[in-house]
């Protein structure tokens, strides 16, 4: 279903913005901590570093992931796009009522 594939997509949005975050507030910080404090298994922070990598927002270092110059004002726009994503979903919500 329709949902199904927005669920998902939420969800591996999700795990991103929890590692970014992480990485932003405790960087340089490695997979196997970063796995550790979040609950999430090493094998998707790995991936979840790839992503966040090829995007701009983090970069690796000897110590770890740390957060570029960007990742803060990227991070900020985000939770604005969140509000938005929040107000179209209420509107879908609606529509189906």
């Amino acid at each position: 279903m329709l949902a199904g594939r927005v669920k998902h997509e939420l969800e591996l949005l999700k795990r991103h913005v929890i590692v970014l975050k992480k990485v932003m507030e405790d960087g340089p910080i490695g997979i196997m901590k970063l796995s550790l404090e979040t609950g999430i298994p090493d094998h998707r922070v790995r991936y979840s570093l790839r992503v966040l990598e090829q995007q701009g927002l983090i970069a690796p270092s000897t110590q770890g992931a740390v957060a570029t110059k960007s990742a803060h004002e990227a991070y900020s726009q985000f939770k604005d796009e969140l509000n938005r994503i929040s107000y179209l979903t209420e509107e879908i919500k609606r529509i189906g009522s």
